[in-house]
């Protein structure tokens, strides 16, 4: 019998790694990896990568009117070291994610994002490899509209948690959406204080609502579904058009040989009866439909916080080893 995860991919579903960690990327054989400024904080720490840190920190020193100039341009050129690292071992795409700060500055994010996109043009990576993370913030959605439309720039819509996002981002174009199953999870069983089984996990059913939603009315955009806690979230969610999943849960998936049926089928979502919304020219309702659902306000700001204090703490390093 084929190991889960090979079964998996054959449901349809293409895997993605979700680490910083390349070392271990690539005995699962993705065709993409995703990472984010905690992913890169936690490999970063490691001595194997030491090496990336000191390019990077050349890099900044040379690049920057002022010590904080410097550390920006750092970390900008860090990420993509690892990005360059990445895709020598997947032959799909990495995401590299635009600072978390910018979450609410649409032409900032769309400037960092044009600007990632140049250092990997200069290390002699095409753009066709690289999707530029973005939150899923009103902001973040209309510069991911624009990257696309006007400059050709692949974007992955990340910290997901709602079907008013996920319908926004269709509409802007965006490449790939990255809807989060584990920390809806984590909200729900600390709000409800309740254990919930993978059939009815309110992450999966997110997911699933996205994935039907979006074959129904034939949006291109790829629904991938990440933030895993456990298999059982992963197995609910075979067939589903992408899954990035960490290398513990790939472990897992690749050491066990129990059936894997397929779950998501596209041809199924025509037969439901889903409303069709539309946000992607109109602010204010996107904002009140999306206000109205209290666990993806909560964990969009959670998420942005926790994302850009890890970026805060990763240019700390980088400021000591410029002034080092």
């Amino acid at each position: 019998m084929p190991s889960q995860l090979d079964q998996l991919k054959k449901t349809g579903t293409t895997v993605v790694c979700d680490s910083g960690d390349f070392a271990t990327i690539d005995k699962y054989k993705p065709q993409d990896a995703t990472t984010n400024p905690s992913l890169i904080l936690a490999a970063s720490k490691k001595e194997e990568y030491a090496k990336l840190m000191d390019v990077a920190v050349e890099y900044g020193k040379q690049h920057g009117k002022d010590i904080e100039e410097k550390v920006d341009s750092t970390l900008d050129r860090l990420l993509v070291e690892f990005g360059r690292e990445i895709l020598q071992i997947v032959p799909g795409k990495v995401s590299t994610e635009v600072d978390a700060r910018f979450s609410f500055d649409y032409q900032g994010s769309i400037d960092k994002a044009l600007h990632i996109i140049e250092l990997y043009k200069s290390i002699g990576i095409d753009k066709s490899r690289v999707l530029i993370k973005l939150a899923s913030t009103w902001e973040g959605i209309k510069a991911a509209h624009t990257l696309q439309t006007e400059h050709g720039v692949n974007c992955n819509l990340t910290l997901m948690f709602s079907l008013p996002q996920a319908i926004a981002a269709a509409e802007a174009g965006a490449y790939l959406i990255s809807p989060f199953v584990g920390r809806i999870l984590d909200w729900y069983k600390a709000s409800t204080k309740k254990d919930y089984s993978p059939q009815d996990d309110p992450g999966v059913k997110s997911v699933q609502a996205i994935f039907n939603y979006y074959k129904k009315y034939g949006h291109k955009t790829i629904v991938m579904g990440a933030s895993f806690r456990n298999k059982g979230e992963i197995t609910e969610l075979a067939g589903c058009d992408y899954l990035t999943i960490s290398p513990n849960l790939l472990e897992e998936l690749y050491n066990s040989t129990d059936d894997l049926p397929q779950k998501l089928i596209a041809s199924d979502a025509q037969n439901l009866d889903i409303p069709k919304k539309s946000y992607i020219n109109d602010e204010p309702l996107f904002r009140f439909d999306f206000n109205e659902e209290t666990m993806a306000v909560e964990k969009l700001r959670e998420g942005i916080s926790k994302f850009a204090a890890d970026a805060i703490t990763l240019k700390d390093i980088l400021r000591k080893k410029i002034n080092g």
